[in-house]
């Protein structure tokens, strides 16, 4: 059912859209086993513990001369019998006595009678000894049993999405494989009488349809499966029965275009027919209309047409529920602050992203140089920019030298 008030819908506020999108859906996919050199990307879908201390016993954290440091030890050298060498996989087989050091290389198990390690850069090898720094203190350059994990300590946890350190750190305790959630299944779409694909001929009023592929690059970047059904007939019984095919064969559905309140659309009248919808007004610019419903028991998320905010629904909405569907957790969208290198305007009341590009400033930080457009129109602010600038809801400018919000899209397109 439409959120609506006597003057149509009622604008949602980001926040809110996002927590319907946090409590309406869950996981829907199942499990399945992948070896390491496939996880990454994935959702972790058991709990991961160590079953054995990491580091497994005291070792080096450097190359150089293993010993017992002596207490109060002057500025200086102290010269020690060398009576072993460790290099990392092996033991010393003995105890290193008072007056004695051993050669010790990074990873190597420090040997009994030994408390640090001084590098070999501030040491000084003399026939049959060397000459270490006197006031080393105890425990220099040694990492601890169980100092990065101890055995029986969870890990990884469930809905976590792996990157390259969580599949390393998985790799760590041990693990050849882990079980995931299986990927997402996406049908895309696109409908309108006026769209052509690229690559084929189009009359003048025409365009080409662009919306399809920057969606299905985006959902590729977040490791799900996508099925294109490319540009559909202007027809509500194609509409329908391409919905209908889709319902019964994919975990998400998503369009573009056609979601404007009160516009007569055959993909809103299709999934109010196959399931229900809500037509969501959001108060951000970019990307004021947004639908959100099912098609049957699928979940279907219907975008703005225009090609910016199509782009950004999705990197602001989309993304959430794509990751919701997946099983991850964390939904959180990356930000940082950064200098800004420009001044804007606004009413107060709508929240406003702005497409900029990052330069670095005089002292080192980064400043954000907006695009000159503002237009939802124009994709190649999209090609120019290096991520959006937020401006809350209730900001009406922002100055040369302000701290603003920053959403990279290295993040936002992963």
């Amino acid at each position: 059912m439409d959120d609506c008030s006597a003057h149509g819908p009622t604008p949602l506020s980001l926040d809110e859209a996002v927590g319907r999108v946090v409590q309406g859906y869950g996981a829907v996919t199942g499990t399945e086993g992948v070896p390491l050199r496939r996880a990454l990307g994935r959702v972790l879908a058991e709990q991961v513990t160590a079953p054995v201390n990491v580091p497994p016993a005291d070792v080096s954290a450097m190359d150089g001369w293993a010993f017992a440091a002596e207490a109060g030890g002057d500025a200086g050298f102290r010269r020690l019998e060398v009576v072993g060498r460790v290099p990392a996989g092996s033991v010393f087989d003995g105890v290193v006595g008072p007056g004695q050091a051993v050669r010790i290389f990074t990873g190597a198990p420090v040997p009994k009678g030994v408390d640090s390690v001084a590098m070999q850069e501030d040491c000084r090898a003399e026939d049959g000894g060397v000459l270490v720094p006197a006031g080393l203190k105890r425990g220099a350059n040694l990492r601890s049993a169980g100092e990065d994990m101890t055995a029986g300590s969870v890990v990884l946890h469930p809905g976590q999405r792996l990157r390259a350190q969580e599949v390393g750190l998985a790799a760590a305790v041990g693990r050849a494989a882990l079980t995931v959630r299986k990927r997402l299944s996406v049908v895309l779409f696109s409908t309108g009488d006026e769209l052509r694909e690229p690559g084929t001929p189009k009359p003048d009023h025409a365009i080409y349809d662009a919306n399809r592929y920057t969606l299905a690059a985006q959902l590729d970047a977040l490791g799900v499966d996508v099925r294109d059904l490319g540009i559909l007939p202007d027809r509500p019984d194609a509409t329908r029965a391409a919905l209908a095919e889709a319902a019964g064969t994919a975990d998400l559905i998503v369009t573009s275009g056609g979601v404007s309140v009160g516009e007569e659309d055959h993909v809103k009248a299709a999934v109010n027919a196959l399931g229900s919808i809500d037509l969501w007004t959001l108060a951000i610019k970019p990307g004021k209309p947004l639908a959100l419903g099912r098609v049957g028991d699928t979940p279907f998320l219907g975008l703005p047409g225009n090609p910016v905010s199509a782009m950004v629904t999705f990197l602001l909405v989309g993304r959430p529920l794509v990751l919701r569907l997946s099983g991850a957790e964390s939904i959180a969208t990356p930000r940082s602050l950064v200098v800004a290198g420009f001044s804007f305007t606004k009413k107060p009341g709508r929240r406003e992203f702005l497409r900029a590009r990052l330069e670095r400033g005089e002292d080192g930080r980064p400043v954000a140089i907006k695009f000159p457009s503002n237009s939802s129109g124009v994709l190649t602010s999209m090609v120019e920019a290096d991520g959006l600038v937020d401006m809350p809801a209730e900001a009406t400018a922002v100055n040369p030298g302000d701290l603003v919000d920053f959403l990279p899209f290295t993040g936002l397109f992963a």
